[in-house]
């Protein structure tokens, strides 16, 4: 693991042992942005700053510069009141990957928020392999039914903070190269 993943680790941890995430707005841009800069801030100069450039991973383009204002108002107006309609909304945010890096990691986060809030669960994440997560994720934009049933499988309502910890660390591991 890099020594800024190491620190936007400890970073996660901090922001949830300090209680600070009760300051967070849940399924919003802007509580993404928040949870964003909480992360990085220090690490990244576009800490919680809405990128300006486009870019891809692989084949797959995010969503274009040109479109991503309209498209995070879009997202921040869709539902979230079901698990279905909380992974939509969930998956259309990762299309639109509004960061230049650390928009997995920020946006599991924000996923576990908006979960909590309307359901009182969260994902335990240490419970899904790195690949068939990774997998589900490529495929998402074109059949969200893996990742719904990949996380529905690993819904917990165990929402200590060791659970929390646990499934942040996990989380961190899916950014890496490093297979665990």
């Amino acid at each position: 693991m890099s020594e800024t993943d190491k620190k936007s680790l400890e970073n996660a941890k901090k922001l949830f042992s300090s209680g600070d995430i009760n300051n967070i707005e849940i399924g919003t841009v802007k509580g993404l942005q928040q949870i964003h800069k909480y992360l990085f801030e220090g690490l990244y100069d576009f800490a919680g700053i809405i990128r300006k450039e486009n870019i891809s991973k692989g084949n797959f383009r995010f969503a274009n510069t040109l479109y991503l204002e309209d498209i995070l108002k879009k997202i921040e107006t869709m539902k979230e009141s079901t698990l279905d309609e909380i992974i939509d909304k969930y998956v259309e945010m990762n299309i639109a990957h509004p960061f230049l890096e650390g928009n997995g990691r920020s946006t599991r986060i924000w996923l576990d928020l908006i979960l909590k809030k309307n359901l009182n669960k969260i994902v335990n994440w240490e419970n899904i392999d790195k690949r068939l997560y990774l997998q589900a994720m490529e495929r998402s934009p074109i059949n969200t039914l893996e990742i719904k049933t990949l996380i529905e499988n690993n819904l917990t309502d165990d929402l200590s903070l060791t659970t929390i910890f646990k499934g942040i660390e996990t989380s961190y591991y899916y950014e890496t190269d490093e297979y665990y």
